[in-house]
């Protein structure tokens, strides 16, 4: 029996090293096929909005096909003019899957249709068919599931009114733009409202409130000392200026902000 003498002078034999390699070559070969198997019997498909889901169907048993984070609004196929060349698609309410079966002597090799998700992505199907056992496939689209979750964070972040309003605020005075909100800039003329001249410079409409960016100009020959309740409509949720005390012919700017109408 050979030997080997290892770190520290301790003596072992090679051939039950051999043979342990062996077994667990085995075991992991086995391991191997089984996971094969498996994933032949549970299918997963990594897909984008309107792309072609390529997937095995069976033969003789059904065929699920369910959403990840989605359901199925509604399928679509041609109806053959050979009953031969027609296969059944059943789109299943409660859960929203998918399941194909296809009748004793049908001629073709691919089962080709379209699925509708309820949040409105479209996957074109085409479903090779073998000879093997009822099969579940999941099709997950990455990206919506992503958009879905980022949706879901800024839902369980958002603001309330007051925290919004601020934060448009600071917006507006940076002059940044806003995510969510359409800026426009305003070509209305200065008006005369007493010894100040207002004008609309920009404004910006949200969903649920529109902020409004004024600039606002002593027209008196005295300081002139602005106060919010002077420029804020009542309905304003917040009202800033940036300098209350005018010079004559001294000009600043404020903001407000009001609810959108019908909010």
């Amino acid at each position: 029996m050979p030997m080997a003498l290892g770190t520290g002078g301790v003596l072992f034999t090679s051939r039950p090293m051999d043979r342990l390699q062996r077994v667990l070559g085995v075991t992991m070969i086995g391991a191997a096929i089984l996971t094969a198997q498996s994933a032949r019997a549970d299918e997963t498909v990594m897909v984008e909005d309107n792309s072609r889901v390529a997937c095995v169907a069976s033969e003789k048993d059904l065929t699920r096909i369910s959403l990840i984070g989605d359901e199925f609004a509604s399928v679509s196929k041609v109806q053959p003019t050979n009953p031969l060349d027609d296969f059944s698609v059943v789109n299943e309410p409660t859960r929203g899957d998918i399941y194909l079966s296809v009748p004793e002597g049908f001629r073709l090799k691919v089962l080709s249709f379209f699925g509708t998700t309820k949040k409105g992505y479209v996957y074109k199907f085409g479903c090779r068919i073998e000879a093997i056992e009822a099969q579940q496939i999941f099709v997950s689209n990455p990206l919506a599931l992503a958009k879905a979750e980022a949706v879901t964070e800024s839902e369980e972040d958002a603001p309330d009114a007051d925290e919004t309003a601020v934060r448009l605020i600071q917006a507006m005075a940076s002059q940044e733009i806003v995510p969510g909100y359409r800026m426009r800039r305003s070509a209305l003329v200065p008006v005369q409202a007493g010894d100040l001249t207002v004008q609309l410079v920009a404004e910006y409409e949200g969903l649920d409130v529109v902020g409004r960016v004024v600039r606002i100009e002593n027209s008196s020959p005295a300081p002139v000392e602005i106060t919010e309740g002077r420029i804020a409509p009542v309905d304003a949720i917040a009202v800033s200026i940036a300098n209350p005390k005018l010079a004559p012919r001294q000009a600043t700017s404020a903001y407000v902000v009001t609810r959108k109408q019908g909010s």
